[in-house]
């Protein structure tokens, strides 16, 4: 007992001591700052309001902090406010994404989209795939069909993960996201930066390339075709090849990876000399028109036997126009478009190509469909829609517009960790999503965060079923432009989107959702396996 408080007394001489210390230091720090605040000459700030000016900048670094979790409403924030993340990331936990009390968002508000339910909901009958496996969504039509190509395909999931590289994202991240596409049967698109070992988990892949041709270059940084169908031929999980002309992020923007963050792994995935800056110019060295596209496209498509299309952002319409009269004359084309809003975000840019380069979602998606219809094409293409639509109501608006997929990136991002710190471009992501910093990607767990995707894009399909079934349709696929209205503001009044953009979607052909189920050429999971068997078996 006395030595436990002759210990303890020890202790109280140490902490006035080092009180003692502290109360003399503070004043040699505040002279110390207030010297150089006054000599200082680059912020005007701190040098006329020594000491105390520093309190503005503090509260300008924590800003973005205060407004995410204090001051902004559920519905203010930009790119996805707190209700669109908070469901997302109760859907990934599996937690309850329901609201109550009613919505917070202001439904006369210009621009809300409201879809129409019909007065008696579908109701699958007996033995239908629905009613064992909620979430088994796939695509309604087949990539390759039309043009013949030897291995065609249907996607397994109306919803999949958009172009974001290796390199852009953390091996962590990439090999989470491809861990629960396979679980859930989604496909993974690669992004540009070419197959990684964390792409290859088993989920079915879409190889995405674009100016800086990497994995497929040569050595002068020229496309390779023998290197392309030698990757095809080594990965047959490899299910399509989709081309960037450009993103939403950045159209038109090329970009240089600079030698300091070419590490080895990263050389030799992207087949990248080290010691040197790499190249992505704005545009592509293996074809420079319309023509020359097309037969790009038909000579990939005979040597991989894959489908091939191509990803693009929307601003002027002519080669649009050029591209589908030219499919009308030589009677081929790409299997599939991917068409890119200018709400893009996964791509690092400069503000003025984010904010001003490139139509939004609705009205790029629009334009060039509407080009497409006129001249009966339409259903010789598989229309991929990107841009914030992973949110069910989003993603059927998509759908009644002509959309046969949806992409995504920012959302999956969100599902397996992203907090919308907005510094994906720092390499500091907290959440160790979007970084190489290996202290900062080791917190984010591959095993765990493939069932947090994989619940979240299970939900997805499962609520967007549900609301095309609330329609009266089968499939989502089923909806047309008359069932979705958007709220035109001040008149109080909505509008169809037949009305508002112009035009009719042509009916899909659709067999009902157990032909889906036998088609030969389903991906993802096939006929045999639903996903909660995937998932079970995975954690197995």
């Amino acid at each position: 007992m006395e030595r436990f408080k002759k210990f303890m007394d020890q202790i109280g001489f140490l902490e006035l001591e080092f009180l003692e210390i502290l109360v003399l230091l503070i004043p040699l720090i505040l002279v110390y700052m207030f010297i150089r605040d006054i000599l200082n000459k680059r912020q005007t700030i701190k040098h006329n309001f020594p000491v105390v000016g520093r309190l503005r900048y503090f509260l300008e670094s924590i800003g973005p902090e205060l407004r995410q979790y204090i001051v902004a409403s559920n519905r203010e924030e930009l790119p996805f406010n707190r209700s669109q993340r908070s469901w997302v990331y109760a859907s990934a936990k599996k937690q309850n994404n329901y609201e109550g009390f009613g919505t917070d968002k202001d439904i006369y508000a210009p621009g809300h989209v409201f879809i129409n339910p019909a007065l008696f909901a579908y109701k699958p009958p007996e033995g239908h795939i629905s009613l064992t496996d909620p979430s088994f969504l796939p695509c309604a039509k087949v990539m390759g069909k039309y043009n013949k190509r030897k291995r065609p395909f249907r996607p397994y999931s109306l919803g999949n993960i958009s172009a974001m590289s290796f390199g852009s994202l953390s091996r962590n991240a990439v090999s989470a996201l491809n861990q629960g596409a396979k679980t859930s049967g989604c496909y993974h698109n690669t992004g540009e930066g070419s197959l990684s070992p964390y792409h290859s988990h088993g989920a079915d892949v879409m190889f995405h390339f674009g100016t800086g041709y990497f994995g497929v270059r040569d050595k002068d940084g020229k496309f390779s075709m023998d290197k392309l169908v030698e990757l095809t031929e080594k990965n047959p999980f490899i299910r399509a090849v989709e081309i960037k002309l450009s993103q939403g992020a950045k159209p038109g923007k090329g970009g240089i990876l600079p030698a300091s963050k070419i590490t080895k792994e990263i050389s030799e995935i992207r087949g990248i000399p080290m010691g040197k800056d790499v190249l992505s110019p704005a545009s592509h060295s293996a074809f420079s028109n319309v023509p020359e596209l097309l037969d790009f496209i038909e000579n990939i498509a005979e040597n991989t036997g894959l489908p091939v299309g191509f990803k693009a952002a929307v601003g002027r319409l002519e080669m649009w126009e050029e591209l589908a009269d030219l499919m009308v004359k030589r009677d081929t084309g790409p299997d599939f478009i991917t068409i890119d809003g200018g709400e893009g975000g996964t791509g690092a840019a400069p503000h003025s190509f984010a904010d001003h380069v490139s139509l939004p979602f609705a009205f790029a998606f629009t334009s060039v469909y509407k080009i497409f219809l006129d001249r009966g094409l339409t259903d010789r293409i598989v229309f991929v829609a990107s841009g914030r639509l992973g949110f069910p109501a989003k993603a059927l608006m998509a759908m009644a517009m002509g959309a046969d997929l949806i992409q995504m990136a920012r959302e999956p991002m969100m599902a397996i960790g992203c907090i919308q710190a907005q510094i994906c471009h720092t390499n500091k992501c907290p959440a160790g999503v979007a970084t190489q910093n290996k202290w900062l990607s080791s917190g984010l767990d591959p095993t765990h965060k493939s069932v947090r995707f994989h619940n979240y894009i299970t939900a997805f399909r499962k609520e967007v079923l549900q609301i095309a079934h609330a329609c009266g349709y089968e499939h989502p696929c089923q909806i047309t432009m008359h069932d979705v209205e958007v709220g035109m503001g001040s008149s109080r009044s909505t509008q169809t989107l037949a009305d508002n953009y112009g035009y009719d979607k042509p009916v899909v052909e659709f067999k009902g959702m157990n032909h889906l189920l036998d088609c030969p050429h389903l991906g993802g999971l096939g006929k045999d396996v639903s996903s909660a068997q995937a998932l079970a078996k995975a954690k197995a």
